[in-house]
């Protein structure tokens, strides 16, 4: 579906709803690289640490030679640390990554193809699903999948399988995937990750209520509405929704729509689901994989997670 088609059918729901992908426009995904230099957001520094510790000791678990695909790779700054642990023991590198921001795609390929030589970037803008469509999986080349950061915690328990199967489906029995996972924690650290007192996150969110008044003719006032992130605990997962401020109707031009708020009525944006070890087996499990071994960060934060395609 369209930017346009998701934002109908999500704003005429109920609950209202947009999808979290929508976030990283280029304004979104300059804010995202911001939010990841805040010291309350601890994802980004706790991976970067298990990547730069034992990229090396996970490619070599890998075997190689193999290329990279990478699902939703932004700006790629973690992966120079498993791109260049893969080049200490394979003379080339074919990296294919897919992320739905063309403006981060070509950053990273332009910054990757400067510092390593030797990589031939081939990127897709597309979803996962419609850029793993796009990637055959005829070849000789051995195949190491990464999925980094706590993407896949974005979706569904339901739909995160079937992300997985559609990778498996691009992967031979053998081949690997790193897959990044948030773990539960106690929920005062989760929340002051997802609700800074810089406001940077609440920007984030809102600017997807701005990024459809830019493309659509929307008319939202973003003063009108609050961003608040929750930690459910029954579901293990951190929540951000943007709450109107008053009753109000909104037009958003381009699909000839107006929307009705209730007074503290929630448009959802995001779900990230939090994982432990039985978790993520049933994950694994579930899309085609087996867990073979799990680093974490010193703090015990955050982990990624080596998998086999069976």
């Amino acid at each position: 579906m369209t930017f346009a088609q998701d934002v109908r059918a999500g704003l005429t729901a109920s609950p209202k709803t947009l999808p979290s992908k929508y976030f990283y426009d280029e304004l979104g995904s300059a804010l995202f690289e911001a939010i990841c230099l805040l010291p309350e957001y601890y994802l980004t520094r706790a991976e970067d640490e298990i990547l730069r510790r034992h990229a090396g000791e996970i490619v070599k678990s890998v075997g190689g030679p193999f290329e990279i695909v990478e699902l939703g790779s932004g700006s790629a700054l973690k992966t120079r640390h498993i791109i260049a642990a893969t080049l200490a023991d394979q003379p080339s590198l074919t990296y294919r990554p897919i992320d739905i921001s063309t403006s981060a795609l070509e950053a990273s390929a332009e910054a990757l193809s400067r510092e390593f030589t030797s990589v031939r970037v081939d990127g897709i803008a597309a979803d996962y699903f419609e850029g793993l469509k796009r990637i055959s999986r005829h070849g000789g080349a051995r195949r190491l999948a990464l999925f980094l950061g706590s993407n896949v915690g974005n979706f569904e328990p339901h739909v995160a399988v079937e992300v997985l199967r559609a990778l498996r489906r691009v992967l031979a029995p053998g081949d690997a995937l790193l897959l990044g996972a948030d773990l539960r924690k106690d929920p005062a650290v989760l929340e002051a990750a997802y609700d800074d007192p810089l406001g940077l996150t609440a920007a984030f969110n809102l600017n997807l209520l701005a990024r459809i008044d830019r493309e659509l003719g929307g008319e939202f006032d973003l003063d009108l509405f609050d961003h608040l992130a929750r930690y459910d605990e029954p579901h293990g997962r951190m929540e951000m929704h943007l709450v109107s401020r008053c009753a109000q109707t909104v037009r958003v031009s381009a699909l000839e729509l107006e929307v009705k708020f209730a007074e503290g009525e929630a448009i959802h944006t995001e779900s990230s689901y939090k994982y432990d070890e039985p978790t993520l087996r049933s994950l694994g499990s579930g899309g085609g994989f087996e867990l073979v071994q799990t680093w974490t960060d010193t703090g015990k934060r955050f982990s990624s997670n080596l998998f086999r395609a069976v």
